[in-house]
C-alpha cells in the first residue's frame, strides 16, 4: 500500500519523483502569473483531457481527441463527453503564438498555441486549447488536465498487461494489418501525397462481440483510432471514434481499479514510467499518485459515457457547400449539459435526456 506501514516512505518517494517528472501545473494556469495553490481533491472535479497524435516532435499537435470527465460531488462515479475535434468555435487570441482570435475547428486551437517562436510549446497550445473548450462549455476552470501522446497510451496499456473492450460496431483498420504492421501504401499515394485512403492490402478487423473481448495494447489503440467505414460495413463517423475513445478510457480506468494498482508503489511505478514523456499532468498542486488515490473508491463500472451529437456547418445552408466544421445538434441540449456539469447536476439531467447517454452504459 503506498500510504500504509512500512511503505509510507517508498510512496512520498513515488510522488516527488513523479511530481517532478510529468507534472506540469502551467496546464491550469491560463491567465494568472503564478499557478494557484495545492488545492484539495474533493467532488465535484471536472477534468480535461487531450490526446495527441505527432508525426515528429517538429509538427505543431493537432487535439485528435478532447475529453471532459465529470466526477459528482460524492466522487462515486464518473462522466465522459467528448468535444468534436471538427467543432467550429471561437479561438480566442494569444499573444505568445501571436494566435488572432478567430472562428474555426478546435482542434486547430492546440496546433496554432503551440508555435512560439519558430518551436513547438505544446504546453501553451493547450492552454489556448482549454480556453477555446471554456468558451464552449462554460467551463471557466478545470480541476485538473492531461496531455497524452497516443503512443503513450499504447505504452501504458502493455504496462496494464491489455484492456478489455466490448467491440460495439465491426470495424476495420484504416492503418494495420491483421498482424499489427503499417498497412503500405498505394504506389500512386507516396506519404508527400494527400490521398484519403492512402493504404492497401489486408486490414486489422474488429469483430462486433457482446461481452467484453481482450485487446493487445496495439489493437486497442489502432481500434479507438478508426473513424472510416468500410465497403460492406456500417455506417461510422468521427463520433463513433469518440465513443469508442470514451469506452478506452473507461477500460483503462476498470483494469487499474481491478489491479489494486492504485495501492501499489510497485504497480504504479510501472504504469508511470510507461507513461514517461507522452504525460503531461497538471492537478493543482496534486500529482497523478495522490489524484489516483483520491479516486480509488470511483465505482468504474457506473462511470456513464455521454454522447453530444453533431451536425455539419457550412457559408451556405441552403445548399450545405462552404464547410466549416460541426455544431451541436440540437444546440439546446449541448447547452443545458454543459449548464448541468457546472452546477453538478449531471445525473438528473441524464435521467431527463436518456438519448444521449452512449448504450454501452
Amino acid at each position: 500500500m503506498i500510504a500504509s506501514g512500512g511503505t509510507l516512505v517508498t510512496g512520498q518517494a513515488l510522488v516527488a519523483k513523479y511530481t517532478g517528472g510529468i507534472t506540469n501545473e502551467d496546464l491550469l494556469n491560463t491567465g494568472a502569473a503564478q499557478a494557484s495553490p495545492k488545492k484539495d481533491i474533493k467532488g465535484p472535479l471536472t477534468i480535461l483531457l487531450v490526446g495527441i497524435d505527432p508525426r515528429k516532435d517538429s509538427t505543431p499537435p493537432l487535439a485528435d481527441s478532447i475529453i471532459i470527465a465529470h466526477i459528482p460531488a460524492d466522487m462515486s462515479t464518473a462522466y465522459l463527453f467528448s468535444m468534436p475535434r471538427d467543432l467550429y468555435v471561437e479561438i480566442p487570441a494569444d499573444a505568445k503564438s501571436n494566435t488572432r482570435a478567430r472562428r474555426a475547428k478546435i482542434n486547430s486551437a492546440m496546433a496554432d498555441g503551440s508555435q512560439v517562436n519558430g518551436k513547438i510549446d505544446v504546453t501553451n497550445g493547450f492552454k489556448v486549447l482549454s480556453k477555446a473548450v471554456s468558451g464552449v462549455t462554460g467551463i471557466k476552470e478545470f480541476d485538473a488536465a492531461a496531455i497524452i501522446n497516443f503512443g503513450g497510451f499504447k505504452d501504458i496499456v502493455e504496462a496494464l498487461g491489455g484492456v478489455s473492450m466490448v467491440i460495439d460496431m465491426d470495424v476495420k483498420s484504416e492503418h494495420l494489418t491483421p498482424e499489427g504492421k503499417q498497412r503500405p501504401r498505394l504506389p500512386n499515394c507516396p506519404v508527400t501525397s494527400k490521398c484519403e485512403h492512402p493504404y492497401t492490402g489486408p486490414q486489422a478487423y474488429y469483430k462486433k462481440s457482446t461481452k467484453p473481448v481482450r485487446l493487445q495494447p496495439w489493437q486497442a489503440l489502432d481500434y479507438v483510432r478508426q473513424r472510416y467505414e468500410f465497403k460492406g460495413g456500417p455506417p461510422m463517423t468521427d463520433y463513433d471514434r469518440q465513443r469508442h475513445q470514451q469506452q478506452f478510457i473507461k477500460a483503462m480506468a476498470k483494469e487499474a481499479m481491478s489491479k489494486d494498482i492504485v495501492t501499489d508503489v510497485g504497480k504504479m511505478t510501472k504504469i508511470l514510467d510507461a507513461a514517461g514523456k507522452s504525460l503531461t499532468f497538471a492537478g493543482g498542486g496534486n500529482g497523478p499518485i495522490e489524484w489516483a488515490l483520491a479516486l480509488k473508491d470511483l465505482n468504474v463500472d457506473d462511470m456513464v459515457t455521454v454522447k453530444l451529437r453533431g451536425g455539419g456547418k457550412f457559408e451556405n445552408p441552403s445548399n450545405n457547400t462552404g464547410y466549416l466544421g460541426e455544431e451541436f445538434i440540437p444546440s439546446q441540449v449541448a447547452d443545458e449539459f454543459f449548464a448541468a456539469v457546472r452546477t453538478d447536476r449531471v445525473a438528473p439531467f441524464l435521467l431527463d435526456h436518456p438519448e444521449i447517454v452512449n448504450m454501452d452504459n
